[in-house]
């Protein structure tokens, strides 16, 4: 569908990731994001999101614009589109367009360089290797016979899927194996904790459960298995909006753990470490003060790591990123090795 012929004047065909501010060009991008709202005032718009692997850019399109009925009507996310588009950087926002010509990509495209595969990002590290790293640690560190088991079973059940997902949709982790990576890292994290802290406080009472934490860990995103929908549109599905990844986790392990059941004290502690990262509580457990920390500190170190490791920008800061909600300052003075 031709929702707006491009113009006569047909600017070069670039990859969305090379724009640089104030470029005018044709590129091919996927629509991962169109969300209707409402402004204060009553004015309605529409928050859109495309991408290739590398670049995440925003438009709006409003009530009074030209795109919002294309918008409304035709646009499909989850769809590639070719667009005729001016980059900008808002300083508040971050990657914009100005749209000026969209519509679907077709088969002749691929004779102008569209390939799927530039659109998907995938874990940098080998899945593989990952996945059996999550298996070994649960198996060594999980000494209760009815908790490791569950675990192994959950993470087996699912296994397709944890491989296959990102950890979220625009932030951290945010590729294919991006949600195993998170898992592997966070339990490798709140195992050095747990050391750490266990040596400090040798006579605390009672002591770590390091089982139940790595338990934790291995299971704490388990619920973003039935809040993303698939591996081009991670949308969240209607129970991802209704309840949240915290209470979806919740009733997975719930699930399982009729078939494996645990003892009523370690299902209890379980299903509220689950909860610990997504609640706006605190943790009333010091297993889930390690388990939050770990979390957030991962996530958010990823998505700074994530922008000054592609960040195209010139100058002393990176381009602000709309999850980090800040720019990152990335100039420093060249030292020579001694």
């Amino acid at each position: 569908l031709i929702l707006r012929r491009m113009s006569a004047t047909k600017p070069r065909l670039e990859r969305l990731r090379d724009l640089t501010p104030g470029t005018r060009a044709d590129f091919f991008a996927l629509l991962v994001e169109r969300t209707r709202g409402i402004t204060r005032e009553g004015r309605p718009y529409y928050h859109c999101r495309f991408r290739d692997a590398a670049r995440t850019v925003a438009f709006m399109a409003w009530v009074d614009d030209r795109w919002f009925a294309p918008c409304e009507n035709d646009w499909r996310e989850g769809t590639f589109y070719k667009l005729r588009a001016i980059f900008g950087e808002h300083e508040r926002y971050g990657p914009q367009i100005d749209l000026l010509a969209i519509r679907e990509v077709v088969d002749a495209d691929r004779g102008d360089g569209f390939d799927e595969a530039d659109f998907v990002e995938s874990t940098p590290h080998a899945i593989a290797v990952l996945w059996a790293e999550a298996i070994a640690l649960a198996k060594e560190n999980i000494d209760d016979e009815p908790l490791r088991d569950l675990v192994l079973d959950v993470l087996e059940t699912h296994a397709d899927a944890f491989q296959r997902l990102p950890a979220s949709r625009d932030r951290a982790y945010p590729y294919r194996g991006g949600l195993l990576e998170h898992v592997v890292a966070v339990t490798r994290l709140v195992l050095e904790l747990a050391d750490r802290y266990t040596t400090a406080w040798p006579e605390m009472q009672p002591p770590l459960d390091r089982g139940l934490l790595v338990a934790a860990a291995l299971l704490h995103d388990i619920g973003r298995l039935r809040e993303l929908s698939d591996d081009w549109n991670t949308q969240p599905t209607l129970a991802g909006r209704l309840f949240g990844p915290g209470l979806l986790a919740r009733d997975m392990v719930r699930e399982a753990s009729r078939e494996r059941p645990l003892s009523a004290e370690t299902q209890t502690l379980l299903e509220h470490l689950l909860l610990c990262p997504h609640a706006k509580e605190p943790p009333v457990v010091p297993e889930g003060v390690l388990l939050v920390h770990a979390d957030r500190l991962d996530l958010e170190f990823a998505q700074c790591a994530r922008l000054l490791q592609r960040d195209p920008a010139k100058g002393p800061f990176t381009e602000r990123d709309p999850g980090l909600g800040r720019a990152l300052y990335k100039q420093r003075e060249k030292r020579e090795e001694s």
